[in-house]
């Protein structure tokens, strides 16, 4: 604590936090790569299946602002969804011009399957923290997500601004 703030962070534990959370990262690239392989889908595909479930539904558009993909690759990604029998196209009730896709009725039971006993193994140990505990890691985990997205959001303004030159 010598030479530190109250309240200050320890620099080496910020370090390992900041590590351990690249480990988190990579570890869940290879559990995507590794289940997306499993069912015959590319990564992007599983992830923006991830995506759809978590919304409900959602545009085209919405995908490739999450993604950063070009429309014609999201359409290129739904369509393969599509014939592979994953999601459908539905009408937006909002606005009958546009589309919405989302995920068909049953359709991802088998990749349920395959990640319910990591969702099993992790719920128990999330559960072994405390309310307050989980209350902190729930804000940390939202800042660093708020955080990387709009750095991702830096960045590929910053591309389109040089490739606009």
């Amino acid at each position: 604590m010598a030479g530190r703030k109250k309240g200050e962070a320890d620099i080496e534990l910020v370090r390992r936090v900041g590590e351990l959370i690249r480990r988190v990262g990579a570890q869940s690239v290879i559990v995507s790569q590794t289940v997306a392989t499993r069912f015959g889908l590319n990564t992007t595909d599983l992830e923006c299946l991830d995506l759809i479930q978590l919304q409900g539904r959602v545009s085209a558009g919405e995908l490739a602002a999450a993604t950063g993909l070009t429309s014609g690759a999201v359409t290129a990604l739904i369509d393969r969804l599509e014939r592979a029998g994953y999601v459908e196209r539905v009408d937006d009730p909002a606005d009958r011009r546009r589309v919405l896709v989302r995920i068909r009725k049953g359709s991802i039971a088998e990749i349920e399957k395959v990640y319910a006993p990591l969702q099993k193994r992790t719920f128990a140990l999330w559960s072994q923290y405390s309310d307050a505990d989980l209350e902190v890691i729930a804000d940390f985990l939202s800042r660093n997500l708020e955080l990387s997205s709009s750095w991702v959001a830096e960045l590929r303004e910053g591309a389109s601004k040089r490739k606009s030159l």
